[in-house]
């Protein structure tokens, strides 16, 4: 097993900083496009064996040093109870926006064995199979509430919030019964064999500081405390597009903090303290030319060297027109530049 990733978790030494990307098991490879080909997205989600294929298949193709659970943040919330679609070029659906008390009373806490065995199946089949360690994950409470409430993505995300401060009483109604499910969830997760788990809080840098510390980060924080009670493996939060609200993550009681492309990584370690980093290169910076890729790479590596551990990763995750060879750039330039 290459535990290289786990060490830099942990923030011991590594011969190498270790590398994965967000949505790497995903559609800018051919060999998932083929799988996916065959099964709509959610009965790819509910396959266990398609899972543990499309998870393996970057691993296998590109090196990195971790993998991710092949699923979606939202799987949950439709074992809630909710009625959940995914449309081309519109992405998630609920049809059913919960904007009422009752709509939050009839929401259920599922047991994760009953209601998604199909997630801890494929974590006990990767299990087998990988020479890496895998990534269990949820999204965090508050980016899930934002797709149940606007019922679906958003832009401005105007009914999550006229909900936090118009019904402040409601809003933390539901946000207590997505907070129990997930934890619930993560736990499962655990025991099925995930060696890392990381909380997505892909909607956290629309809040104000303020509305953050109130509105998101003290259930990141009652889901961390719940997983440190049952298990010590590390747990990662990343909060996208969150740069102004590192003196709040920092508290959120992860091993890990993972950052986004928006601010230079060696000035967010000088934020953090002893936490490690996850991060952070743009996405879209992958299209550059071989060399000034490669610069990048060295470069972002260079300012995260103070670091109590880093991972590198993507800013946020590849997007699906990245050629893979790009990707291939990346994940050796880690691996050369950062060797001891």
């Amino acid at each position: 097993m290459n535990d290289t990733f786990l060490k830099a978790c942990r923030g011991e030494q590594t011969d190498y900083t270790p590398v994965w990307f967000m949505r790497q098991a995903g559609r800018y490879l051919p060999q998932y496009q083929a799988v996916r080909g065959k099964v709509s997205f959610l009965e790819l989600c509910k396959s266990p064996e398609l899972c543990t294929e499309v998870t393996l298949q970057p691993i296998e193709i590109l090196g990195f040093d971790a993998a991710i659970l092949f699923s979606d943040i939202l799987i949950p919330m439709e074992a809630m109870g909710l009625v959940l679609e995914f449309h081309e070029g519109r992405g998630p659906v609920f049809p059913e926006p919960v904007r009422s008390q009752a709509a939050v009373d009839r929401l259920r806490v599922p047991d994760p064995e009953e209601s998604m065995p199909f997630v801890l199946e494929t974590i006990r089949l990767l299990r087998r199979e990988l020479s890496v360690p895998l990534i269990g994950f949820s999204g965090a409470p508050f980016t899930l509430a934002t797709y149940l409430i606007e019922g679906g993505s958003s832009k401005v995300f105007l009914e999550t919030k006229k909900m936090m401060f118009q019904a402040p009483e409601l809003y933390h109604a539901l946000l207590e019964k997505i907070t129990a499910c997930t934890s619930t969830y993560l736990q499962a997760q655990a025991r099925a064999g995930a060696q890392a788990l990381q909380l997505f809080d892909s909607w956290a840098g629309i809040l104000a500081p303020q509305d953050y510390a109130r509105f998101a980060l003290p259930y990141v924080r009652s889901i961390i405390r719940d997983l440190r009670a049952m298990t010590d493996v590390p747990i990662i939060y990343f909060a996208n597009n969150g740069s102004t609200l590192l003196p709040h993550t920092t508290t959120a009681g992860a091993d890990v903090l993972g950052l986004d492309w928006r601010i230079n990584i060696g000035d967010a370690i000088r934020q953090v303290g002893d936490h490690a980093v996850q991060g952070n290169l743009d996405p879209i910076a992958l299209f550059l030319p071989r060399q000034e890729l490669e610069e990048r790479v060295r470069g972002l590596l260079e300012d995260a060297r103070q670091a109590r551990g880093h991972i590198f990763n993507l800013g946020h995750g590849i997007v699906p027109q990245t050629p893979p060879e790009q990707a291939r750039i990346v994940v050796d330039a880690v691996h050369r530049f950062s060797r001891r």
